[in-house]
């Protein structure tokens, strides 16, 4: 198994980067959020879980660890393939993931593209005992701690989507209202309903 690659990002695009590893390059493909962290010319190491089918050999690569980790655990679950789980990383962070199968929140897990509520309900039933507790860093954002995940997320996304880095800051401060009212509320904000709110804010402009 290809636990990690280390080296210079060569290229970054859509869904995918190339880091150059002892000469050759490697594709690995990435959620939005850490396409957002490399730059093509820097050095980058990004942690990757090797997917073999009968005919392709696809890397996908993450931040950390911990996302790699959840990564492989939503496979686990009944019709979650790689790029299920990669798309349920691009809407939710590691520890939002957690929030929302130990609470059963059927709402946040439809947001991804490709998750009905009968598949949520799977979900929820066959992780919420893999997956594990929800860090504090969950509740910490909730209460207005540090800086909000869902922020890097959305402007991730933006970003990911092609908008410049200023459009993206101009649309994440136009939806900070709505993810206040959110945590108003006790709920923690969906990043794929800021980032629609987000889109039609720059629609708009």
């Amino acid at each position: 198994m290809i636990a990690s690659v280390a080296g210079q990002v060569t290229a970054v695009g859509a869904d995918s980067a190339v880091v150059e590893v002892g000469g050759v390059g490697v594709l690995v493909h990435c959620a939005p959020g850490t396409l957002a962290g490399l730059r093509a010319g820097e050095p980058a190491r990004l942690s990757t879980s090797l997917v073999v089918r009968e005919d392709s050999l696809t890397l996908y690569g993450f931040a950390s660890d911990d996302e790699r980790a959840v990564f492989e655990l939503l496979q686990t679950a009944s019709g979650v393939g790689p790029r299920l789980a990669l798309a349920m990383l691009a809407v939710h962070a590691p520890n939002a993931l957690r929030m929302a199968v130990a609470s059963a929140d059927l709402k946040a897990l439809t947001m991804v593209p490709g998750i009905g509520q009968k598949g949520a309900q799977r979900i929820v039933l066959e992780l919420k005992d893999k997956l594990g507790a929800p860090a504090q860093a969950v509740d910490a954002a909730l209460n207005g701690g540090a800086r909000p995940a869902w922020r890097d997320q959305v402007h991730s996304g933006l970003v990911g989507l092609g908008y410049s880095a200023r459009d993206a800051d101009e649309a994440v401060a136009a939806v900070a209202p709505e993810a206040d009212a959110e945590v108003a509320a006790g709920r923690a904000p969906q990043v794929a309903a800021l980032l629609k709110s987000a889109l039609r804010a720059l629609s708009v402009r």
